[in-house]
């Protein structure tokens, strides 16, 4: 007898998981709240993960391909390297809706920390992000919109720039979230750009950049 399909993918889990997390925390989630955002039971979710560490785990394990997903069809979406790089710095503050929000998933920031198996797929993950940095910063500098520079050590300062001004804005509220992040990153990058003006995105262009996790976790 062959097994029953599966009416949803992992990937609408992971998805209605972001969500769930994005409006209760971590530390608040249940599996029935996963499962009533997904159009599932809590049943079938402990059938398919085990637990609710079992999907959480699950759920920070599948990072790294959509970092990597992610940085493919930004660069994709825009002629220049340097505002591909922009856009991919400040693509997690697309996804922010509120403060309230960001803080539930700075929250999920704590299990990374402090759970050994939760901190080796975030290590993962932030590694991947710097090496997407690191890629359309070399593109940058080829394509003659940024200046010679210390690959690692600017998309290390990236990350930190980006994390940051996620914080800052849930501290200050002062405007549109994504606006506030890219007004920080065009300040650290201003110094070695060889050129003053850079393409801002088509509302066009966002669209086809695949939806992130949505969390400042992805800025590490």
């Amino acid at each position: 007898m062959s097994p029953r399909p599966r009416t949803v993918e992992d990937a609408e889990i992971f998805a209605a998981t972001a969500r769930a997390v994005g409006r209760l925390g971590p530390m608040r989630l249940t599996l029935a709240d996963v499962a009533r955002e997904a159009g599932l039971t809590a049943a079938a979710l402990v059938h398919r993960f085990g637990s609710r560490r079992g999907l959480l785990l699950a759920f920070v394990r599948q990072g790294p391909s959509m970092v990597e997903d992610c940085f493919v069809a930004v660069r994709a979406a825009h002629a220049s390297p340097l505002a591909a790089l922009i856009a991919a710095a400040t693509d997690m503050a697309e996804h922010v809706q509120s403060p309230e929000e960001l803080v539930n998933s700075i929250a999920f920031l704590q299990i990374d920390l402090s759970d050994a198996d939760f901190r080796k797929p975030a290590l993962a993950n932030s590694k991947q992000i710097l090496a997407g940095y690191r890629a359309l910063i070399r593109d940058a500098i080829d394509a003659g919109e940024l200046i010679h520079c210390d690959l690692a050590r600017l998309a290390r300062a990236i990350q930190a720039v980006t994390g940051g001004s996620l914080i800052n804005w849930a501290i200050h509220r002062e405007g549109r979230v994504a606006l506030f992040v890219r007004r920080d990153v065009e300040t650290l990058l201003q110094p070695l750009m060889r050129t003053q003006r850079v393409a801002r995105p088509s509302r066009r262009a966002a669209r086809r950049a695949p939806p992130s996790r949505g969390d400042v976790r992805r800025g590490r």
